[in-house]
């Protein structure tokens, strides 16, 4: 799974907004549930085979099912069967013989079905249970997470057609175990079992479902039964339906099918959102040494839906953000979702982990393998950029090296396993142990793993032994480490020259990581004109290193790699980083050198960012574009051409954009002739830049060329919008911010809510305040935007509430009155917040 990580921008009150997932991953819960030992689920009996016939009832939002059961006992005799089975009204139990149905006693409670079957099964005996029943998954009390943000298994879209803007849809979502809301299972990732899945559907609709569609059927009301059949045993987890208006795009890797699924809208764009597929397919099945297993590759677009992307075994379900117009994606695609999910058809449905203790098996070789895709297809600096990225936004949800265990095995609830240390610090922990083990011996081990494994489930354990058997080596330190101790080192570092010696001194710093880490690190040190690399070996928590050196060092580089899964806080002058940039220009190298003169005072920092104008980084381009200050004229001068020739013509919209909105920063009319081409600009990002820039140098102008773009532009650049309203808070700008926490999807509601909140708090309308209190509660409640979004808006509202009032008590008249509503309005919408 791939969650969908949003940021959200509210400033008020001092406070300012990370991302959910930060929110939800810092460490220090006093949780009881933390003490208890999460243990394998105990397999008393094993899934053999699951037959579904299912149809739909949309009036209700029911699905009608029958199934029919394949079970043996796994080791030890019984002659009882427990089934997951959430929400359920069970019509009917029966064992199926050659003689037909025979019925079984049973009860059903607490989201349970217990079964007692005949006479006792020995583990050489196979057995199946028919099963009628109805599936009610809108009635089923269920609460999702911040990373999966509903969990009742079935979703119903659109289904009367009410909405015009929105498709007719069902879709799936069985991670973690809200499959048994829609069919009875043992849910639980270490069971395995063949399919077979029969939909019966309005006749206009298309379905999809894992592995081969075999027959379609006809029937004489109108509908069409699709029969899924998937020989493969998988997880009941990766189980998935979707139906709805879908066209399909095919394509093919090996004579093996291909497919794209899209509202109709975006068909035409199937290629240019997902045509790297087939190159990825062969990258994986190379890479690993394991063709890709299954007889199909389907992904679909569904809307609404509850996170980022699932895996479900040969049918990915992304969310809409993936689904783009070839307009939408000149800004951007999300090729790194769609290389996660196809990673995960290896690692987490071809071997699954075999608990959510255990989830770093799957999700931190996803993220893995988008960072080796990012490589293959555009180079290194692109594989160094994304595991840069990686290790900053697991780096950004922790404190003083304190983060919870890689396999992790207390925890309070197993939806708290989907946060950045199962994802981007795992991922970063493979990287670097590829990088101590060597390529060829990490993916033969990794094929170990997977051919030893394959089509069962797999622990740290079990990649651990592989890599063993492949390099005689003994990997249990790095393991014990990495993945059985928490946290990460920090390490203070001092560069200092005696006597033509290099000498770096080391400390490890970290007070709340238990451990003292070993630390294989590549040093490279530039003296005299030349370098010298060195390896070292951290193990203890105060080290020194000395080198014979010819002079001075222009630069002690440590962990030339990137490799280290912590923080550097070193003493680094502005001469070296001035000479890092230049001279050892790894990604990370440079993008911190820029950092660093991004923030400096010092003389040559703006040189440093007219340099990184030209950075072969398009990322880095911006991080220089928005680092200049352009208050030194010479730089300026120098700066300023470049900047221009960027806004015209480089090939990035985010470096288009960024130029545009710095060149506004200068307040010459001169550029009003470029922001006037930024608006006819296709690019949605582009046009949102030459907006606010026209908003700095002409406010009036950019109001009246605002109202000149069509709705579409206007839609796509609503953050842009919001911002211009936020200077101009008048009342006839509600319905901008209605229409958006109204009918926006989770991203387009982040982007905005945080300026629709200041726009209420400019705004001196009681009535205006009122309705948008409401506008922004409803909008939470309809996507479900719990968690950190709520509890600081709500910090926010009460911080105003306060201020509203003390306001009112030296004003007087209308605006007296109209204030203290105001004040009222905020605190009690505050409460009602803290209430959620």
């Amino acid at each position: 799974m791939k969650k969908h990580f949003v940021l959200y921008g509210l400033i008020a009150a001092g406070l300012s907004y990370a991302t959910e997932l930060q929110a939800q991953t810092q460490p220090g819960s006093k949780d009881n549930n933390l003490k208890i030992y999460r243990v394998t689920a105990t397999k008393v009996n094993d899934l053999v085979h699951t037959k579904l016939d299912v149809s739909f009832d949309y009036a209700k939002r029911y699905l009608y099912g029958k199934e029919w059961l394949t079970l043996k006992p796994h080791f030890y005799a019984t002659d009882s069967l427990t089934l997951d089975a959430q929400g359920m009204d069970i019509k009917e139990v029966a064992l199926v013989g050659l003689k037909g149905n025979t019925p079984l006693k049973y009860s059903y409670n607490d989201n349970k079905l217990y079964i007692t079957l005949n006479k006792k099964y020995s583990n050489t005996e196979k057995y199946t249970v028919y099963i009628a029943y109805t599936a009610k998954p809108d009635e089923l009390k269920v609460k999702g997470s911040a990373a999966i943000t509903d969990a009742k298994g079935l979703y119903f879209i659109n289904p009367d057609g009410s909405d015009k803007n929105k498709p007719t849809q069902i879709w799936t979502q069985g991670e973690t175990e809200s499959s048994s809301a829609w069919f009875p299972t043992i849910d639980k990732p270490d069971q395995k079992t063949t399919a077979e899945i029969s939909m019966t559907v309005q006749s206009k609709y298309v379905t999809l479902s894992n592995g081969k569609l075999v027959t379609q059927k006809a029937n004489a009301n109108g509908t069409r039964t699709d029969t899924w059949k998937m020989d493969l045993p998988h997880s009941p987890y990766l189980f998935m339906m979707a139906v709805g208006d879908f066209k399909i795009t095919k394509d093919t890797w090996k004579g093996k099918e291909v497919s794209y699924y899209l509202e109709p809208k975006y068909a035409p764009y199937a290629k240019q959102i997902f045509g790297k597929t087939p190159d990825m397919i062969q990258f994986y099945s190379t890479t690993l040494g394991v063709d890709y297993p299954w007889n199909k590759y389907s992904q679909i677009v569904g809307r609404d839906y509850v996170s980022g992307a699932m895996e479900n075994t040969t049918a990915t379900l992304h969310g809409e953000h993936v689904q783009k117009t070839d307009r939408e994606l000149l800004d951007g695609n999300e090729e790194g979702t769609i290389a996660h999910e196809l990673f995960h058809q290896w690692f987490g449905d071809y071997v699954t982990a075999e608990s959510w203790s255990n989830l770093t098996m799957n999700e931190s070789f996803a993220t893995f393998g988008e960072v080796i895709w990012r490589g293959h297809d555009g180079g290194k600096d692109a594989e160094d950029k994304s595991r840069y990225e990686k290790l900053q936004t697991y780096l950004g949800s922790t404190k003083d090296g304190e983060s919870p265990v890689l396999a992790r095995f207390h925890y309070n609830d197993k939806e708290d396993m989907f946060d950045n240390i199962s994802y981007s610090k795992g991922s970063i922990i493979l990287y670097a142990l590829k990088n101590q083990m060597g390529d060829d011996a990490f993916f033969k081990s990794l094929n170990r793993y997977l051919t030893t494994n394959a089509f069962k489930n797999g622990e740290t354990h079990q990649l651990r032994l592989a890599m063993e058997e492949v390099t005689g080596k003994d990997w249990s330190p790095y393991f014990n480490q990495w993945y059985y101790n928490g946290g990460h080192p920090i390490l203070s570092v001092d560069y200092s020259y005696d006597n033509g010696k290099a000498i770096i001194k080391i400390k490890q710093i970290q007070e709340n990581a238990v451990q003292t880490f070993t630390l294989p690190l590549k040093v490279d040190i530039y003296a005299g004109g030349k370098k010298i690399s060195k390896d070292i070996l951290i193990d203890s928590r105060d080290q020194s290193f000395s080198f014979e050196v010819s002079s001075k060092p222009d630069l002690i580089d440590l962990d030339v790699d990137k490799i280290l899964v912590g923080e550097i806080q070193d003493n680094k002058t502005p001469e070296n980083y001035y000479f890092q940039y230049k001279n050892a220009a790894s990604y990370a190298n440079r993008i911190n050198a820029l950092s660093f003169a991004a923030k400096s005072k010092d003389a040559k920092a703006q040189d440093l960012l007219v340099s990184g104008l030209k950075d072969q980084s398009a990322d880095l381009r911006v991080l220089s574009i928005r680092g200049l200050k352009l208050t030194d004229e010479q730089s300026k001068n120098v700066a300023l051409p470049i900047l221009l020739q960027l806004a015209k013509t480089d090939k990035n919209t985010d470096v288009r954009s960024a130029a545009i909105s710095k060149l506004a920063t200068t307040g010459d009319v001169a550029y009003k002739a470029l922001l006037s081409d930024g608006l006819k600009d296709r690019s949605y990002k582009v046009i949102a830049a030459s907006i606010g820039g026209l908003a700095k140098l002409a406010p009036e102008e950019s109001i009246a060329a605002l109202a000149q773009l069509d709705q579409d532009t206007k839609d796509h650049i609503a953050p842009s919008i919001a911002a211009l309203y936020v200077g101009d808070p008048a009342d006839a700008h509600q319905p901008f911010f209605e229409n958006v926490m109204a009918n926006g999807d989770r991203n387009k509601v982040y982007a905005v809510v945080g300026a629709y909140y200041q726009y209420l708090t400019r705004n001196n309308n009681p009535a205006v305040t009122e309705k948008g209190i409401k506008n922004i509660s409803d909008a939470i409640d309809r996507l479900k935007l719990s968690g950190g979004l709520t509890k600081q808006l709500a910090a926010a509202y009460d911080s105003t509430a306060q201020g509203k009032a003390k306001q009112a008590s030296s004003a007087s008249g209308d605006a007296k009155t109209n204030l203290e509503k105001q004040a009222d309005l905020f605190k009690k919408a505050a409460v009602d917040l803290n209430n959620k």
